[in-house]
């Protein structure tokens, strides 16, 4: 237990956690009309699952991304995003990520957008574990043109900072 009696631990419990949807986030931040204005958004995590096992990079997650809730307060431009231009989340709803590698510092895996699959690694910044459940946050960069979304070239940033916080239920 920590200071205020709060059953801290410094790793989770192995086993299956279920990621609550509810109290966790995605925000990115962009660049749009020509690299001068900047652009912050969010997308919301539809769900996901995570297997923690001994050693640690037996370990295996997922996560479900709604594609849908891309939202950065302007309508318009969310709804360009959403569109066939951009992500075509009529065809698309779901972002996934599948992890094939993890450690301490980094989850590496598959990242799934509009159909097309690229590698891709996210470094752990932050983590906070209790007896059930951990929190942790990560970042990644991704390039937007690697998934064939090309529209608006100059216009629309290419690379998206992508921060992700998940917090984690043990089932």
């Amino acid at each position: 237990m920590d200071a205020t009696g709060n059953p801290f631990t410094t790793t989770p419990r192995l086993g299956r956690y279920t990621i609550d949807s509810n109290s966790s986030s995605i925000t990115f931040r962009s660049r749009h009309l020509f690299g001068l204005m900047p652009v912050r958004g969010t997308f919301v995590i539809r769900g996901g699952t995570i297997d923690l096992a001994e050693p640690l990079s037996e370990s295996r997650l997922r996560v479900e991304i709604d594609a849908a809730s891309f939202s950065t307060g302007n309508d318009h431009r969310d709804g360009d995003v959403r569109s066939a231009k951009f992500l075509d989340t009529d065809r698309h709803p779901l972002i996934t990520f599948v992890s094939d590698s993890v450690d301490t510092t980094t989850v590496s895996g598959t990242l799934t957008a509009c159909g097309v699959d690229r590698p891709a690694s996210l470094s752990i910044v932050h983590s906070e574990v209790l007896a059930d459940t951990f929190t942790v946050r990560v970042t990644t960069r991704v390039d937007r043109t690697e998934f064939g979304v090309t529209a608006a070239h100059g216009m629309a940033g290419r690379h998206l900072e992508l921060t992700l916080k998940v917090t984690c239920v043990h089932t």
